[in-house]
């Protein structure tokens, strides 16, 4: 797809959005089913069933995903799309790459072995390695709107508010 594709598909949909705002607001779901059994849920992740357990950090065994994981790898995938999506639209060929999300926990926090330990991340670093012919002030140019457009990067740098309920 090329600059101009992109924009034939997405003019449609920008002109919708900007004639009727509330239409531009989708709620995306996501549900999991606790497991009967274990320490574990599974995910319907729109093309397959996954299943989250324990980290091998806490006492799992390796053998399910690990929701920390799957953040990381979210991450990943959001910024990789963002980020050629953003080329397209700027017209910078990206012929291959990779994008890689890591980030540190201390497990100390989530096991409550250490109240002053944090439960969560506690740095996330993403990191792109591009093939593309490019010069440092396009490259500056493609990570700045990825970042600036991509969701997942933007949630994690702002989080939203977060209501929970339990019945």
């Amino acid at each position: 797809m090329d600059a101009a594709e992109l924009r034939e598909l997405q003019a449609p949909l920008k002109d919708k959005y900007r004639d009727d705002p509330a239409s531009a607001v989708v709620t995306l779901r996501a549900s999991a089913e606790l497991d009967g059994t274990g320490i574990a849920c599974r995910i319907d992740t729109g093309r397959a069933l996954a299943e989250a357990g324990l980290h091998p950090a806490t006492g799992g065994d390796g053998t399910q995903l690990c929701s920390g994981d799957m953040l990381l790898q979210a991450l990943a995938a959001c910024a990789g799309v963002t980020l050629r999506a953003v080329a397209t639209a700027i017209g910078l060929e990206v012929r291959g790459g990779t994008v890689r999300a890591e980030g540190e926990l201390d497990f100390r926090g989530t096991l409550g072995v250490a109240k002053d330990a944090p439960v969560g991340f506690t740095a996330i670093r993403l990191a792109f390695a591009v093939d593309a012919d490019a010069d440092a002030e396009q490259l500056a140019t493609l990570q700045r709107l990825t970042e600036r457009y991509c969701v997942v990067y933007q949630t994690l740098r702002t989080a939203p508010d977060i209501e929970v309920t339990l019945r």
